[in-house]
């Protein structure tokens, strides 16, 4: 569904419900950047794997592929600017051919340094050394299992995907990832399959170390809810299935004031597959790059401007702030 279509079924919730009205309701209008503490870079839309759930609509077909200029100007930030963490996601970062450069640069600048795969593109053969890299230059893996149940977890991302998973895990927790005073971190992000919000955080990391340790002798460190935002192919599936207007309505009342002082946008700059400037990735998918006299690529990056910029708002955003909170770091509240 292209972005236009999805803001206009967005914004078509009005009324009480609408997000920018909300905020004001609460005197938290305009949001306003605190800094810019994580620069996430979308590596491109070409994907393994083409999953239910996934807000970029990424898959086997896609063509989106961040270049190397692209890339080399965001060393040249990282290496002028104190950001701390640099997060890789995609499609699957793997796909690209620039990533193993990419990390080896990024990975000497000693910050967080975050990769966002599916593991199971690891088991393809021109991807493989990729266990390598990421060990040698010590990446922080981040991975989606959406349910510790094989069944569950394949009715989101795919006939077979859990077994390719657990078996990753298997491979990396052999090579340290996940094990104690390693040095090498492993996380898990869990997002419902089907049209309701994520339960608490902490009850589902330790259901799913449990389980997980006991059922298939897996490791991780950290586990991320996130909720399943009303853009890209899920949109598609709660419209399908005839939930949209129900999961909306959920969102909506599960508005939680304390979230929106800790959205992920405050503190993020989503880099696009060409370059563009977006608040975060899923305004990325929707095409709203950054706005209010704030640079919209990183050709033209200032920071001064950028790092107190307004944020772009719609309806999905109500998503972030639903509940206990959602972000790419899973709860931002203990609510």
């Amino acid at each position: 569904m292209e972005a236009r279509e999805q803001l206009r079924i967005l914004d078509q919730i009005g009324g009480g419900f609408s997000f920018a009205g909300k905020i004001r309701e609460i005197h938290k209008s305009p949001l306003t950047a605190k800094g810019i503490d994580i620069l996430q870079i979308n590596m491109g839309r070409l994907c393994n794997l083409t999953c239910r759930h996934c807000h970029v609509e990424a898959g086997p077909h896609r063509t989106e592929i961040m270049e190397r200029p692209v890339l080399a100007k965001c060393l040249e930030i990282l290496h002028a600017f104190p950001i701390s963490t640099i997060d890789i996601t995609g499609g699957a970062p793997e796909m690209n051919p620039h990533l193993e450069w990419f990390i080896t640069e990024a990975a000497r600048l000693n910050r967080r340094l975050i990769v966002r795969s599916n593991l199971t593109v690891l088991f393809e053969e021109p991807y493989r050394h990729f266990i390598d890299v990421f060990t040698r230059n010590k990446v922080e893996i981040v991975t989606s299992l959406p349910d510790h149940l094989a069944a569950k977890s394949d009715r989101q991302r795919g006939s077979g995907v859990f077994r390719k998973v657990i078996a990753a895990l298997h491979e990396l927790n052999v090579r340290g990832y996940g094990m104690p005073d390693s040095g090498l971190c492993i996380d898990i992000v869990h997002n419902p399959v089907g049209a309701y919000l994520p339960g608490p955080q902490v009850a589902l990391a330790h259901e799913y170390r449990e389980r997980l340790f006991a059922e298939q002798g897996i490791r991780f460190n950290q586990l991320f809810c996130l909720t399943n935002l009303p853009i890209g192919r899920y949109l598609e599936y709660l419209i399908e299935s005839d939930n949209f207007e129900d999961y909306i309505s959920a969102l909506c009342h599960s508005f939680n004031p304390a979230a929106v002082d800790n959205v992920m946008c405050l503190t993020t700059l989503s880099v696009g597959w060409n370059g563009s400037l977006y608040d975060c990735d899923f305004n990325q998918m929707l095409g709203l790059t950054v706005n209010h006299g704030a640079p919209d690529n990183i050709m033209d990056f200032d920071i001064e401007k950028l790092r107190n910029r307004e944020i772009v708002i719609n309806n999905h955003c109500y998503g972030c702030v639903a509940g206990s909170g959602s972000s790419c770091q899973g709860a931002t509240t203990g609510v």
